[in-house]
């Protein structure tokens, strides 16, 4: 099965995860990563907020938005101000592809408030684009270096 994993990390949480996803569903190279850039990130924690909060959109380097050549592809943001960072509003909204594709939305969390809805507004988007198949889990920054408890989480959701 072709993957690709887009995620977006500022403090390397959701990197943590998205590698881990890479290796254990790599069995044969077929796994195309693809980490999201910001290149108009805000860099003080309020900035962040308010733009995750209002769902704005960040300039992100160039980078590939079709997805029609994967059989499952995988979505992974921090929860900032109970959404996604705008970087993942970027590529979520641009993307294309999507039609009849298996989707898995994840995200990583300090306090776990708004996670529900920051999952919630990446299943719709990609509910809009035509996934068939949507699943989602979440990982606290407690867990992101336990590999067995992210491995139950990605396989519940299997």
């Amino acid at each position: 099965m072709k993957s690709a994993i887009i995620y977006y990390s500022y403090s390397g949480n959701t990197r943590k995860v998205a590698l881990f996803l890479r290796d254990y569903l790599d069995k044969e190279g077929l796994v195309r990563m693809i980490e999201l850039n910001a290149m108009d990130e805000s860099p003080n924690f309020f900035g962040q907020a308010q733009r995750a909060f209002f769902r704005k959109e960040a300039e992100i380097e160039n980078t590939d938005f079709d997805l029609s050549g994967f059989d499952m592809v995988c979505f992974g943001t921090p929860v900032w101000a109970f959404g996604p960072a705008p970087a993942m509003n970027t590529y979520l909204n641009r993307c294309f592809g999507l039609e009849n594709k298996s989707a898995v939305m994840f995200t990583t969390y300090g306090s776990g408030t708004g996670n529900n809805h920051c999952l919630n507004i990446m299943e719709n988007i990609a509910k809009s684009k035509g996934a068939s198949l949507i699943r989602s889990f979440s990982i606290s920054r407690f867990k992101i270096k336990d590999n067995e408890f992210v491995l139950r989480a990605f396989n519940s959701v299997l």
